[in-house]
């Protein structure tokens, strides 16, 4: 709780400062955001790594290895003023041994980084998401996307990406979290055990210069 305590103070400060969070979002940090990432733990099977891609400010990655130190955690990000933020918070809050932070496109870890579950949020709608993840995700593992109240019409919208890709199974819409209306709505798509097909959509624009710190203990 400390940490969590921490954190959000960090995000309220730091990240007000360097335009990573809204300062109306400031009075709403807890729930709005940590809460609403922490709640994707419920999906997370045990001892996971996870890639966080288009981590941003942490999200949902920090609030993921808060709340389950069973979780190995790589948080992918390519614009630098996020990504020395996301440095400093691993610092801070002593999760050097658990998370590691990677300055780059998901194209660019390809290889380097494989998660048992990718994660993100507010990257981008899913028929371009599935391109940028799904080769980030270990067979057998999936992809959990957080989405809003369009969760359904992205997933229609996407059924043609995703069968290109290779993906034979449909993907699902979880709700975690309390059911009052606070919880979190999360797209599930399975990885399955086929090959994956090359993906035709790319990563965001990233620096040409990739930062990355050390595995593990090595590397955040």
């Amino acid at each position: 709780m400390d940490r969590a305590t921490s954190y959000v103070r960090h995000l309220a400060t730091a990240g007000v400062e360097r335009g990573l969070i809204g300062p109306r979002e400031v009075p709403r940090l807890w729930e709005r955001h940590l809460l609403n990432c922490a709640y994707l733990g419920e999906l997370v099977p045990d001892g996971a790594t996870v890639v966080d891609v288009g981590s941003g400010a942490g999200l949902p990655g920090i609030p993921l290895a808060l709340a389950r130190p069973d979780l190995t955690v790589r948080l992918v990000e390519p614009l630098e003023r996020r990504f020395t933020f996301l440095r400093e918070v691993v610092e801070e809050l002593d999760l050097r041994d658990r998370v590691a932070v990677a300055r780059g496109r998901a194209e660019d870890v390809r290889g380097e980084f494989t998660g048992t579950v990718v994660t993100a949020r507010a990257v981008a709608p899913l028929a371009t998401l599935y391109g940028w993840t799904l080769p980030l995700c270990a067979t057998g593992g999936h992809l959990l996307a957080i989405k809003g109240r369009t969760a359904a019409d992205e997933v229609a919208a996407a059924a043609e990406t995703l069968r290109s890709l290779g993906i034979a199974e449909e993907p699902t819409i979880e709700h975690v979290g309390p059911d009052d209306g606070t919880g979190t709505t999360v797209v599930r798509v399975p990885r399955g055990t086929g090959p994956l097909r090359t993906p035709s959509a790319a990563g965001p624009a990233a620096p040409r210069r990739r930062q990355t710190a050390r595995r593990g203990a090595r590397r955040s």
